[in-house]
């Protein structure tokens, strides 16, 4: 494993201190095009951008964050009103259950689970441990960014490896660019912005033979919603004892994405990595962890929500191709199309039509990235698009 699990939490610290006096800027980090897909544009970051950011009370139906329309589940919601009146407590009791449950949902001990608020935290927490003396982070392009973002804004360098022309992980050119300097080999697996898949029995073998050279990060936030028996979790391989890291989020299938909790199952020396640095259940409210704690038992939820975000997600798949579009092949709770009229033009003729979206550049052109909402609002999502897609131009008014 890597001799970042002995680094001090004092270097720690100072690097936090430089982060945070700006002498690594963020920022400066999102203005280098260095990769094929350009920083998103959407309606929280316009202002980024130098687009005046949208009348948010145009937008009447939400599409743009990729979240569930249908959460939190009713037991979540009532564990979370009857655990309110212990919030004057620490969460200690609750995250010991919580990893007890966990372990036994994945199939390992509790001590390979790390609890956090979100799986966003874990990546981040993650790439900080692991690249605060530099080296090199290894991902696929386009890729969800997080990780390589704060990888990069505390030293280290991004190798980004094109996604094959099915959209799959270039497994083969990843385990290439694996040298002495590489900290983490990163995979999105369903992959967002793509929304595609890599097939699971091609990651497990990549995990069997890389994570002996370098630790592996497998992303896995979406992998519920993929409704294909052939695509599972990888967590078999930290069962294998393979240095593997696995990320899960309750935000997706579970709803509670503003409840934020999440996941890490890992080698119990890659867990007590991060807990040397920080105690990332702290950050996690009481109410959030009961919460999380009653949607694993209602599987009745879990199952709805699935089942609805298939069939909208075949229907707008449908939708799009009757229109003319392309969209990528989809596993997830969003679905990427290209379009032919510039970024900023689209998404804000849209948000006009009360749709909000999320658009990108990838090498250079132009996509729309649609989440899955309620059947009656992708119905307004696809009506819209009729409306203001014609041939590359925005077209004027409209109903």
């Amino acid at each position: 494993m890597s001799n970042n699990l002995t680094t001090s939490r004092r270097n720690w610290l100072k690097q936090g201190a430089l982060f945070a006096g700006g002498l690594v800027s963020a920022p400066a980090i999102l203005s280098k095009p260095a990769f094929g897909m350009t920083p998103y544009q959407g309606a929280y970051n316009l202002k980024e951008y130098h687009v005046a950011p949208p009348d948010f009370s145009k937008i009447k139906v939400r599409l743009l964050a990729n979240e569930n329309p249908y959460g939190p589940s009713p037991k979540a919601i009532q564990a979370i009103a009857e655990s309110a009146s212990k919030g004057n407590r620490y969460v200690y009791s609750s995250s010991r259950k919580m990893e007890e449950l966990l372990a036994e949902k994945e199939g390992v001990k509790p001590e390979n689970i790390l609890l956090a608020p979100g799986s966003t935290d874990i990546l981040e927490k993650t790439a900080i441990v692991q690249c605060m003396n530099g080296g090199n982070v290894i991902s696929a392009d386009p890729a969800y960014m997080s990780l390589v973002k704060t990888s990069q804004a505390v030293g280290a360098t991004w190798k980004n490896i094109p996604l094959k022309a099915d959209y799959a992980h270039d497994l083969d050119a990843m385990a290439a660019a694996v040298d002495g300097d590489t900290k983490l080999v990163y995979i999105c697996n369903p992959n967002n912005p793509t929304g595609t898949i890599t097939p699971s029995e091609d990651i497990m073998a990549f995990g069997r033979t890389v994570a002996d050279k370098v630790p592996v990060f497998i992303d896995e936030a979406y992998i519920e919603l993929a409704m294909d028996p052939k695509i599972t979790s990888a967590v078999g391989l930290v069962q294998e004892g393979k240095d593997v890291i696995i990320a899960r989020t309750f935000s997706k299938l579970h709803g509670m994405a503003g409840l934020r909790i999440g996941y890490m199952v890992a080698q119990p020396e890659r867990v007590q990595s991060i807990k040397e640095m920080v105690r990332t259940e702290m950050g996690i409210s009481v109410t959030s962890m009961e919460g999380a704690m009653a949607s694993l038992a209602d599987n009745e939820f879990q199952e709805k929500t699935m089942t609805l975000n298939q069939e909208c997600r075949e229907y707008v798949m449908g939708e799009l191709k009757s229109q003319g579009f392309e969209p990528y092949p989809s596993y997830t709770s969003f679905i990427l199309f290209p379009i032919d009229m510039p970024t900023d033009k689209f998404m804000m003729a849209m948000v006009d039509k009360g749709i909000g979206i999320r658009t990108y550049n990838i090498f250079d052109k132009p996509h729309c990235r649609v989440s899955m909402g309620t059947m009656e609002e992708v119905k307004k999502f696809t009506a819209a698009l009729a409306l203001v897609h014609d041939k590359g131009t925005v077209q004027a008014g409209g109903k």
